[in-house]
């Protein structure tokens, strides 16, 4: 376990501020179940899911970067968790996996030019003697503007997303499955993103800045 309990380059547990977000948002929990349900939705709700967010530079993708900035895609928000994670001593690695019908508007669909999202990123806690699947991706208020339901997560079931919306439409499918990790590979996953979504990283003026916004309009 010693591996998913360090510290490293992308997942900086021991950060002055990773530390003092995860003691501010565990307080109350008597147990490391606890303290993680806690930490999920601190790092789910605190920080909001921004798919406009992503850039080449590695410096961008540290978890005491991404909590300063409190806005970041899936994979960033699942480095914050197991950050946040590690530094109450509870061992956290990172999955990842290919993507149908993520949640998406018609403007980044046209940017991406598809509706396969490589690499979608999770977490995974070891808790009661198991690894456990946590996604802390999609914030509340994006849920609301989506029409899904929230993901939840009880520290005792995998949660990795719902496959029907609200109205009972299909909507997510896991696709690929890339594994799991003790770090982020960051190199693997950007070079993969920039070949699929050439227009994406084109020109960076082009993007929205509010997704959320962008879901609630098209959802109304």
């Amino acid at each position: 376990m010693e591996e998913y309990l360090q510290p490293t380059y992308y997942i900086d547990s021991d950060h002055p501020e990773i530390i003092a977000f995860a003691e501010q948002h565990s307080r109350s929990g008597k147990t490391d179940t606890k303290k993680a349900i806690e930490i999920y939705y601190a790092v789910r709700d605190g920080i909001r899911y921004n798919p406009y967010s992503i850039e080449p530079k590695k410096e961008s993708m540290k978890a005491s970067t991404i909590l300063m900035r409190r806005h970041g895609y899936c994979v960033a928000k699942a480095v914050v968790l197991a950050a946040c994670l590690r530094s109450r001593k509870i061992p956290a690695r990172l999955g990842f996996a290919d993507v149908r019908n993520h949640l998406n508007t018609e403007r980044l669909r046209k940017l991406m030019g598809t509706d396969v999202f490589v690499y979608h990123g999770y977490t995974e806690i070891f808790l009661n003697g198991k690894w456990v699947k946590a996604t802390p991706a999609f914030n509340l208020e994006l849920c609301c503007n989506f029409n899904v339901k929230p993901l939840e997560f009880d520290g005792t079931k995998d949660s990795v997303f719902h496959p029907f919306d609200k109205s009972g439409n299909f909507h997510m499918e896991y696709v690929k499955d890339h594994g799991v990790f003790s770090d982020l590979p960051w190199d693997i996953i950007i070079e993969d993103s920039m070949k699929r979504y050439p227009l994406y990283f084109k020109d960076f003026e082009v993007r929205s800045k509010d997704f959320s916004a962008e879901a609630l309009k098209e959802n109304r």
